[in-house]
């Protein structure tokens, strides 16, 4: 019996934004499970304020930071993104509503690309 190739998935992707406090930093951190059969090669991710209107693409997202990614079983991945936040950075951050876009690649090139993936908020 033959089994059906599945098509490759990026779920259950969350996001938070912690602010810095004290002289500790912050940090904005995504989180997603991507799955293929093939395995996962990698994850990209950008995130941006809902007010600046950006609109990233597909093509861009190549072009952008990584996700950590640790295999938990077979074809399914645990991928976490996380960048630190300066106080001073903080202050210059828009605040509000952010989405996070997010391009994920399977080892056999095969992707999927959420525009919305998750969004989270920024208050100082």
């Amino acid at each position: 019996m033959a089994s059906t190739a599945t098509e490759m998935t990026l779920e259950n992707g969350s996001a938070t934004y912690v602010a810095p406090v004290g002289g500790n930093a912050g940090s904005m951190t995504f989180t997603a499970e991507v799955r293929d059969e093939s395995g996962v090669r990698g994850l990209k991710v950008v995130a941006w304020p809902a007010s600046s209107r950006l609109d990233p693409t597909e093509a861009e997202l190549r072009h952008v930071d990584s996700a950590m990614c640790r295999e938990a079983t077979d074809g399914f991945s645990r991928c976490t993104y996380t960048l630190k936040v300066t106080k001073k950075e903080a202050t210059e951050l828009d605040q509000g509503a952010w989405h996070v876009s997010a391009l994920a690649t399977a080892n056999d090139g095969s992707t999927v690309y959420l525009p919305r993936a998750a969004t989270f908020d920024v208050n100082h």
